[in-house]
């Protein structure tokens, strides 16, 4: 866009900033909080050329044409990271993050000139993904580093617990998982407020997904527990400042039909696996739209996401996959 709305005082030195995306979902929200004499980001917005022009002219704006003290990062998805590099060298400030969120970025950066792996390959065709689709796989690989600017070689780590100090106020770091491996949510205990992330959005569920280089992780089980910790941690009483939509109140009914919602899934996916089906054959049990097997991007988004279902199941012993001629299925036991 050529214009971008200023920036939104949510509350006491915290202001709301929405920047462009490339996506079907268009648009990420990052957060400015006054730091004394300049102000501290949270999220940077992925590396793009409408997302580098619409920094140039809010950074000419008032009040973001103070020094930036400091670039913090919720999780290492390319909308959120993806500007960090270049904030932080134009500044000549340090990135905070969780230490599993840089170094995996780091890694999937690192693909960006490599060929797929034959593990990774291998991963999508037990999946039951077709010729064509593994075509678009390998032409798509690497992709997520064109949209990563270079990161900082070094970082200050965020751990869960940890107290940090921006401006005249105390934020809480609450790490929360699935989603991404060490995703950090930010508490403000005095201005009520919870910069979510994409750990818990008001509209749509985040995406919780196997990948290949972990094809027997677990984080649907990780996403759950994570439902627990921010329920048990923060109060209900904060405003919820998302990545994505609006911000919103009710954080403890939204933490419930997220978990509802995801159990019916579950229940449904239980029983479509009465018969032996492979990972393609259990998107209609799990999603509303159907997914195209042309769509790379969301064939891949859907793939993950029902082997975190099916892990899950599988984990728990109510279910067993079973590799026939290059293919998984998969069946309820009992």
């Amino acid at each position: 866009p050529a214009t971008e709305p200023p920036p939104f005082a949510v509350a006491e030195g915290v202001r709301w900033v929405r920047l462009p995306l490339p996506y079907r979902l268009d648009h990420i929200n990052v957060w400015s909080i006054d730091d004394g004499d300049g102000w501290t980001l949270v999220d940077t917005g992925a590396r793009t050329e409408d997302t580098a022009m619409a920094w140039e002219r809010l950074l000419a704006r008032a009040p973001l044409d103070r020094p930036l003290t400091r670039v913090l990062v919720t999780h290492m998805h390319p909308d959120h990271v993806g500007m960090a590099g270049w904030l932080t060298r134009k500044f000549g400030v340090k990135l905070w993050i969780s230490r599993l969120e840089y170094l995996t970025c780091r890694v999937l950066v690192g693909d960006t000139t490599r060929e797929p792996p034959a593990d990774a390959l291998r991963f999508y065709a037990e999946a039951g993904w077709t010729r064509a689709s593994l075509d678009g796989y390998r032409a798509r690989f690497g992709n997520f580093g064109k949209l990563v600017h270079a990161l900082p070689d070094s970082f200050r780590r965020m751990t869960d617990g940890q107290q940090i100090t921006i401006g005249s106020h105390t934020w809480e770091v609450v790490m929360g998982n699935g989603h991404s491996p060490e995703h950090a949510c930010l508490y403000c205990p005095a201005l009520k407020l919870l910069i979510s992330g994409d750990q818990v959005l008001p509209k749509i569920s985040s995406n919780v997904s196997v990948h290949p280089i972990e094809p027997e992780a677990n984080p649907m089980a990780d996403w759950y527990s994570s439902l627990d910790r921010l329920a048990a941690r923060v109060p209900d009483d904060v405003l919820v400042l998302p990545a994505h939509n609006e911000c919103f109140r009710g954080l403890h009914v939204r933490l419930q039909r997220l978990r509802k919602s995801q159990d019916e899934a579950l229940d449904r996916l239980s029983a479509l696996l009465r018969q032996p089906r492979r990972v393609v054959d259990v998107f209609p049990a799990l999603f509303r739209s159907a997914v195209s097997d042309t769509d790379a991007a969301q064939l891949g988004l859907a793939t993950g996401e029902a082997l975190a279902c099916l892990n899950f199941l599988v984990q728990r012993g109510e279910a067993r996959r079973e590799l026939r001629e290059g293919v998984a299925w998969y069946r309820s036991v009992g």
